[in-house]
């Protein structure tokens, strides 16, 4: 990226019309935490690089970071690697996987308990 002086700018690409407003495209530092394992102190060592955009936050007075996850995976990537970035996306999606199982198995024993009990059976 070059500013109108013909000068390359350094730093992160600079978020999209509307990106933080976007379903998904930001998260807090404690998701980044369960999602992809880096601290709080990860997230200020690049927000200081100038890789990372933030925003704070404050929900019933405790405040958080919120950062833009495509900046966020870019920044791990470049930092830990590819390799820890699609290990930590893969734990992630088995989680997620694992919930929703466990969900869909308590609806079923809900609707089997009511089938019986109008079918009688019960």
């Amino acid at each position: 990226m070059q500013d109108a002086g013909g000068l390359e700018i350094i730093g992160c690409e600079m978020a999209e019309y509307g990106e933080w407003s976007r379903k998904g495209a930001t998260l807090s530092h404690v998701t980044a935490r369960k999602e992809y394992g880096v601290g709080e102190d990860f997230i200020v060592t690049g927000i200081n690089a100038g890789k990372l955009e933030y925003r704070e936050g404050a929900v019933h007075g405790n405040p958080y970071i919120r950062v833009l996850r495509r900046q966020l995976e870019a920044y791990i990537v470049e930092e830990l690697g590819d390799e820890y970035l699609r290990c930590w996306q893969a734990k992630t999606e088995l989680r997620d996987i694992t919930l929703e199982m466990a969900e869909l198995r308590k609806r079923l024993d809900e609707l089997e308990a009511r089938r019986a009990q109008i079918e009688g059976r019960d």
